[in-house]
């Protein structure tokens, strides 16, 4: 396997020490800074969003996720960081980086504003999220110093399932148990009125950042040279079912465009890329719930015949060929099939304690994406490591960055965990994918160094 090297320290001060053009991609997910707005904006009764070493905008989103210290926007949401991050990439090099829906602008207009090319915005469904919305009607009977009569029970996040008549006492000592109140009407006609209104979504979607560092002259000649600025599509199909071919690809199409005479030239047949279906710019988690959420879509159901005409045009579209000959698919069900579906594995999480910690298989098909085979992959953010391990995966060698020391150990156990060390103990004891992670060992020699 490639080696994974683990620098403790400020990404900003790391960076300095990584030379000029030495890196192939950046596949990070940075801080989100998820303050709340109203901190964000300095709102009249608000206490002040912490933060070190930052001032403007970027202190007024440095508060932290979860209550996290390192949920601060002073580095992701400065252009002056992506700056040193292009300078270490090498011509056409690509950026994926992570965020939130809340603050994805201030981390696309950063990158953008550093001079890297935003090419798309990539979107990652899941079905993990819950909602953290204020009750509205609540709030008024709190206001108002108004009890609200308790109607029913049910169980927090975490205890999904059932009712709180066959809830055990430990859950209702440990306060997982959640009372459902209903509207002081009596008291207050205007907390009934606003029953069932809140100030949140349920998150589902994270957009990840898209983005290259300008070519060194054509997309062919910077591969040439250097092995980056294109992304590897054929490694990234979506798998279509078995004997199904996939759709949409022009790789080895029977559609060719002469265009020094202006027509074209179809083949007899029309025929699917059989690697499977064109990677596209939304990723979902598999989950029963983003799945259920497409709709249903059946695929080509019947054979297609090479009747009509071309048909000439002047749009910017170009002539329409006649239909081609293409035998039924046949295949259906949910739409989500058509999209890489990145599932989380019990491996993923491996006792760390990180808030966001990021589905191995996920960051394994987007440094495929965008690293050339043998390249370097940089994560200045590293969080608990699922980027190294992703690129060691997928035989590439990996620079992670990572501030907190606890999560440091994380990245260490997880690598280790990864190359087999440890993994036999942690079988035997039952231990593997479990919320504990004592069986696993960090690196004896403390270097951060994988070799």
């Amino acid at each position: 396997m490639k080696s994974v090297t683990i620098h403790h320290g400020d990404s900003r001060d790391v960076l300095k020490g990584l030379a000029d053009n030495s890196i192939d991609s950046v596949v990070t997910d940075p801080p989100y800074a998820l303050v709340s707005i109203v901190k964000r904006f300095g709102g009249k009764n608000a206490s002040a969003a912490k933060s070190e070493g930052a001032s403007g905008v970027y202190k007024r989103a440095s508060a932290g996720f979860m209550g996290q210290t390192w949920d601060t926007g002073e580095t992701a949401f400065d252009p002056e960081f992506w700056v040193e991050v292009m300078r270490v990439l090498k011509p056409g090099g690509h950026l994926i980086a992570a965020s939130a829906t809340r603050t994805y602008h201030r981390l696309a207009v950063a990158i953008e504003d550093a001079g890297f090319e935003i090419r798309d915005m990539i979107s990652w469904l899941y079905g993990s999220g819950f909602p953290k919305s204020h009750d509205v009607s609540k709030g008024i009977d709190k206001a108002n110093g108004d009890a609200r009569p308790v109607t029913g029970s049910r169980l927090s996040e975490g205890g999904r399932g059932g009712s709180t008549a066959s809830v055990g006492q430990s859950l209702i000592d440990a306060g997982r148990v959640i009372e459902i109140t209903a509207a002081a009407s009596a008291a207050s006609a205007a907390s009934a009125a606003w029953e069932g209104w809140g100030t949140a979504l349920k998150p589902a979607c994270e957009p990840w950042v898209l983005a290259r560092k300008p070519l060194g002259g054509t997309v062919a000649a910077n591969v040439l040279e250097h092995g980056t600025g294109a992304l590897n599509i054929d490694a990234c199909r979506v798998e279509a079912p078995q004997g199904l071919t996939g759709g949409g690809s022009r790789h080895g199409s029977p559609l060719h465009m002469d265009r020094a005479a202006g027509i074209n030239r179809v083949n007899e047949r029309s025929e699917a890329h059989v690697a499977g279906r064109w990677p596209a710019n939304v990723i979902h988690d598999g989950s029963d719930e983003v799945v259920d959420a497409f709709p249903d879509a059946p695929g080509q159901q019947g054979d297609l015949n090479p009747t009509g005409r071309a048909r000439p045009t002047k749009t910017c579209l170009g002539d329409m060929a006649p239909p081609l000959a293409s035998a039924a698919r046949g295949d259906s069900g949910s739409a989500a099939r058509f999209f890489y579906s990145a599932k989380a594995d019990a491996d993923d999480r491996l006792g760390s304690k990180h808030p966001t910690v990021k589905p191995i298989d996920l960051m394994r098909y987007l440094c495929r994406l965008v690293t050339p085979p043998g390249g370097v992959v940089l994560d200045p953010f590293a969080g608990s490591g699922s980027t190294g391990v992703a690129a060691m995966l997928e035989g590439f060698e990996s620079i992670l960055i990572e501030r907190e020391a606890a999560y440091v150990a994380d990245i260490e156990r997880k690598v280790a965990f990864y190359r087999g060390e440890g993994r036999l103990a942690a079988q035997e004891k039952g231990r593997v994918g479990s919320e504990s992670a004592d069986a696993l060992p960090l690196f004896a020699n403390g270097t951060g160094e994988a070799a």
